[in-house]
């Protein structure tokens, strides 16, 4: 599940929860993730993910990749004494914060890591530290020996088992996809993927509309005899469904970006317009923020003959979620339907 900072009506992994279980506790969620009994870690898949933790031998290859790279996009004059600080703090005061080890940021833009967090992310980055836990959503570092458990860390898979396993972990999360699907899963070279096929155990599909071969778990297909029955709710930009956008687009049939870093005049949909899930389908775009005890729909953007009933409901059980009271809309695309929406959330 990636990781955001940015809060609209919930964090990105709290969007993502309250989609697949409803309107469950927020702190609840928090709990799951990094709670003393949760069974998690943090690490680059696609982007910075929370990942299961049975999956840790999996990405032994990117953590060797990584050490052999010998750098990440930031750099230190004397990186081993600034990793030999990191250890020898967890070392004697156990798991800690970059603002607990001496500050994440150097002083300047928010990129500007202080050389303790530049260490602290490497270590994490090679696989000698781990986060397993986040305090006010800070990632917490610790040590992997001390972390993770003895019978993961003693796992040793080559990079072809690696890649095997991230392969069929993608496949069963997708259903069907192309190679390329199947790489931006778990952020994989296309080469690796191609050559993990036959031992992830994926047979070969063709799917109607798609001019790429596709793959998907032996025996996945023989289970969809029904037509999936789903929620009507909105969706995080950063949700497993949706992140993919060219996937999102040849599944759904809609064009979705986020646009959060698009200058304000250029954007179509909105700041953090998120889609709106009805059972199988994606019929509108919602740009939310919450006011105080009012959720505002700043822009909707409606794609389907019956968008406005579903846009209705996802905002009134949305509303509720984040203890709101009250949902006001506005401003509609195409404008000539604004009363229909306006009609259904009566």
């Amino acid at each position: 599940m990636q990781l955001d900072t940015i809060s609209v009506l919930a964090r990105s992994h709290e969007l993502v929860a309250y989609a697949r279980l409803g309107a469950v506790r927020r702190s609840s969620i928090d709990d799951a993730f990094w709670g003393p009994s949760s069974q998690t870690f943090e690490f680059w898949s696609h982007a910075a993910c929370v990942l299961p933790l049975e999956t840790w031998p999996l990405y032994a290859a990117k953590r060797r990749a990584r050490l052999a790279k010998g750098r990440r996009w930031h750099d230190l004059d004397d990186r081993e004494a600034a990793c030999r600080v990191v250890r020898d703090r967890l070392v004697a005061d156990g798991p800690l914060t970059a603002r607990q080890l001496g500050g994440a940021k150097a002083g300047g833009s928010w990129w500007d890591w202080s050389d303790v967090k530049i260490a602290a992310e490497w270590l994490l980055d090679i696989g000698e530290v781990v986060a397993r836990e986040r305090r006010g959503f800070e990632r917490v570092y610790d040590l992997a020996e001390r972390a993770v458990p003895r019978a993961l860390l003693e796992e040793a898979p080559s990079d072809q088992e690696c890649a095997a396993g991230l392969v069929a972990s993608a496949a069963s999360a997708l259903g069907v996809a192309t190679v390329a699907d199947l790489a931006a899963y778990h952020g994989m070279l296309q080469a690796s993927v191609r050559g993990a096929i036959d031992d992830a155990g994926l047979e070969a599909v063709e799917v109607e509309g798609w001019d790429q071969p596709a793959w998907a778990a032996r025996g996945a297909l023989g289970a969809l005899d029904a037509r999936p029955r789903g929620r009507t709710v909105l969706l995080s930009p950063f949700d497993s469904l949706v992140w993919d956008r060219g996937r999102t687009e040849r599944l759904f049939s809609l064009r979705y970006r986020l646009e959060a870093y698009v200058p304000k005049h250029l954007r179509v949909a909105g700041y953090f317009a998120m889609p709106v899930l009805a059972g199988d389908r994606l019929v509108a775009l919602v740009d939310p923020k919450r006011l105080k005890s009012t959720l505002h729909a700043r822009h909707v953007v409606l794609h389907t003959r019956d968008a406005p009933r579903h846009v209705a409901a996802a905002l009134r059980e949305a509303a509720t979620w984040v203890g709101c009271d009250d949902v006001v809309v506005d401003r509609v695309t195409p404008e000539a339907r604004a009363r229909e929406l306006a009609d259904a959330l009566r």
